[in-house]
């Protein structure tokens, strides 16, 4: 008789359990050794010189949404050959090794070919292997060729990167013989660019006219609407009439001639402060920089210093007028630097004074603006919307202050608005989502404070917002991606190098990585994705140095340089780089 007991069934205590292979490496090889073995083949790729490649359908389609479509939607799905027209040999020898093994190897002689290739067969892996081979390739003497490859084949961050580095070398590309090979709308979204980094725009007038007169039967009908791109106005009168309209091409050209009336009127109406306002009017900034403006010491309550990351060098500007030792700084307009209120020792008074400098003027240099209704020292500014507010501060017959004033620059006229809700000094603010955020300070009642308001202009109220986490005052204040941060500062007993940070979205504080060194009243401002403290007080001593936070790392860098002179309470702005501003 047969035995009939069954197998008992495991008793399974725990849930299933996944596996998978923790390498492709073997099916790779398996899968190109049958291709070289033309075993399972079904498909004959032939190029136009008559090369055959042998392949899978399967396998190519799997990796190629090129080969997908053509497997499954139209005739080849029914052939064992299909001829490929629009690839280089070698580079389909190249792509179809890479679908078989996963690997590649990008040259400067296969480059060019695997590009379109890639792009063709929507292979985003080589494309992205591709461009990131071109982009470290980038020079003087290819980047129009690789930014003509990038926009052709929809390279988005190539295109971008290629783009920046024509515009950072634009003096040295435009005498290049590519330029000339260059389309009349790219030359125009070149010379275009608020971005440009130049010399001067004599520069981008000269390289026109060489890029016309390269092909001048062709290319002189098309000068007048190319001048519309070059800002003629931010030439000097000498060398408008002494170059641009003693060239022959303008002097042929009715319609140039607007420009260049246009251009002389501007240095007329300038003076008198009626520009009007269009592209040609617009100085070019290639990037910005760092403009520190004054301090609490005397001896530097009227210099300017500048500082460039891009070189790490800071160098000397324009002194202001006047001394405005304890003036706020702000800047409207994208190049109107406002250094306003103040001390000045001579008069041992504070100033209702505000000077402004045009940083995009031919000749910078610091003018008288319209005085604030209050006598203000070590007041705090803010710009929201190109209206410029500022708030407390000190003056002789007042005292500790309060109150808070805007200046209208259209109508060129300052008008008192909501004050604090309390008396409180040396704190300070920041701009964010077009709100004025008031941070910490010193009270009346002779105590350090960790309380925030914040101003809605809209509504001209103040509200209170979550308290810090310590008190703070001479408080640092910065903002940099929607994020509000306190910086350094005295708690009553210490001077601090920890900083905080506030999200308008959670409405709390929260503590991040310390600063180097512990600064009160430093300068603070943004530039490049990063936060840079300038400057302020250690306990010990007045300081040179300056130190950088990156979000992204939750990092300080300090700076190599060292600005020119010590500085605490200074005013710290990021501005647009004019001609005026390049390094010597």
């Amino acid at each position: 008789m047969q035995n009939t007991k069954q197998i008992p069934e495991p008793r399974i205590c725990k849930p299933a359990k996944s596996y998978k292979k923790s390498s492709f490496v073997d099916i790779y090889e398996i899968l190109q050794s049958l291709r070289n073995g033309e075993v399972f083949c079904d498909i004959k790729l032939e190029t136009e010189d008559n090369k055959i490649i042998f392949a899978h359908k399967v396998v190519l389609a799997s990796a190629s949404p090129y080969f997908y479509a053509m497997f499954t939607k139209f005739v080849e799905r029914n052939l064992d050959l299909v001829v490929i027209r629009q690839i280089d040999s070698i580079a389909l020898l190249l792509l179809v090794n890479f679908i078989y093994s996963g690997q590649i190897i990008v040259t400067e002689e296969n480059v060019q070919d695997l590009l379109p290739a890639a792009n063709l067969l929507q292979l985003e892996e080589v494309k992205e292997a591709c461009c990131d081979f071109l982009q470290t390739q980038l020079c003087l003497e290819n980047c129009i060729d690789i930014n003509t490859i990038a926009d052709l084949h929809s390279c988005t961050e190539l295109l971008t990167s290629s783009e920046r580095y024509i515009q950072q070398h634009f003096s040295e590309v435009v005498g290049g013989d590519d330029f000339l090979s260059l389309s009349s709308a790219q030359v125009i979204k070149l010379i275009s660019s608020d971005k440009l980094k130049v010399p001067s725009e004599e520069k981008v007038f000269e390289s026109v006219i060489r890029w016309v007169k390269h092909e001048l039967g062709s290319r002189k009908c098309v000068l007048p609407h190319l001048m519309e791109y070059v800002r003629l106005p931010l030439t000097s009168k000498n060398y408008i009439i002494d170059k641009v309209v003693e060239e022959p091409l303008i002097k042929n050209c009715f319609k140039c001639k607007y420009y260049i009336s246009e251009a002389l009127n501007f240095q007329i109406l300038k003076a008198q402060e009626l520009i009007p306002q269009n592209i040609r009017h617009k100085p070019r900034y290639g990037d910005k920089v760092i403009l520190v403006v004054g301090g609490m010491d005397t001896d530097v309550s009227k210099s300017i210093e500048w500082y460039d990351p891009k070189t790490d060098r800071w160098q000397y500007g324009p002194e202001v007028i006047t001394s405005h030792e304890g003036a706020g700084l702000a800047v409207v307009k994208d190049n109107l630097v406002f250094a306003v209120g103040g001390f000045d020792e001579d008069n041992v008074d504070s100033l209702r004074s505000v000077a402004v400098l045009d940083v995009s003027s031919e000749s910078p240099c610091w003018k008288q603006s319209v005085d604030m209704i209050v006598k203000r020292e070590y007041p705090v500014v803010g710009v929201i919307n190109d209206y410029l507010y500022v708030v407390g501060g000190y003056n002789n017959d007042d005292g500790d202050l309060n109150s808070a004033e805007m200046f209208d620059y259209n109508t060129q006229e300052w008008r008192m608005i909501s004050g604090l809700s309390f008396i409180r000094s040396y704190f300070g603010a920041g701009v964010l989502d077009n709100l004025l955020y008031v941070v910490g300070g010193y009270g009346q009642s002779l105590q350090d404070l960790d309380t925030v308001e914040c101003y809605h202009p809209s509504h001209d109220t103040w509200k209170t917002v979550a308290k810090m986490s310590v008190c703070r005052s001479g408080v640092g204040v910065g903002v940099i991606d929607g994020v509000l941060y306190a910086i350094g500062g005295h708690d009553g007993f210490n001077y601090l190098s920890s900083v905080e940070a506030y999200r308008p979205s959670t409405g709390v504080w929260t503590s991040i990585t310390d600063m180097h060194l512990p600064r009160r009243h430093p300068g603070v401002v943004t530039l490049d994705g990063l936060l840079y403290v300038v400057g302020g007080y250690d306990n010990s001593s007045v300081l040179y140095s300056t130190e950088c936070y990156n979000p992204q790392t939750n990092s300080w860098t300090m700076v190599t340089a060292l600005m020119n002179d010590e500085r605490i309470q200074a005013g710290v702005v990021a501005i647009n780089r004019s001609r005026h501003f390049t390094t010597c």
